[in-house]
């Protein structure tokens, strides 16, 4: 696995749930696909043009247990862990980034809330 890539899409990601970039509609239109949708973990789905007209929801959050996996030469699905602090959830999260222009962009979302308190995913994780 390409270890710069996943850096990058780490931090793709880490911008994509960032609160600040979430507030701008220029840095989310850069991020997303033009055909991006998205099954949120409330269970709607949503496509970049409702992102960009209603917003996405401005929550702290951060990101843990980064993994990607290649799915063809510009195609890469990545899941990751999410603590939200402002709701006082967690999710698990999957991510399917597209590289087109010259540039990584997000093609498709999905965020399921889990039970899983992070230590769980952690040892989870150590033990495979």
């Amino acid at each position: 696995m390409d270890v710069n890539l996943k850096q990058h899409l780490k931090e793709l990601e880490e911008r994509h749930t960032n609160l600040e970039i979430r507030k701008s509609t220029d840095e989310l239109n850069n991020i997303l696909d033009d055909r991006f949708f998205e099954i949120s973990s409330s269970g709607y789905m949503y496509n970049k043009k409702e992102c960009l007209e209603s917003g996405v929801i401005l929550t702290e959050m951060t990101l843990h247990n980064y993994e990607i996996y290649p799915l063809a030469s510009d195609v890469v699905l990545s899941t990751y862990y999410i603590e939200d602090k402002t709701r006082s959830r967690n999710t698990l999260r999957s991510s399917i980034w597209k590289h087109s222009d010259g540039r990584w962009q997000l093609y498709f979302h999905q965020g399921t809330i889990t039970e899983l308190q992070l230590s769980e995913i952690i040892e989870r994780n150590s033990d495979s």
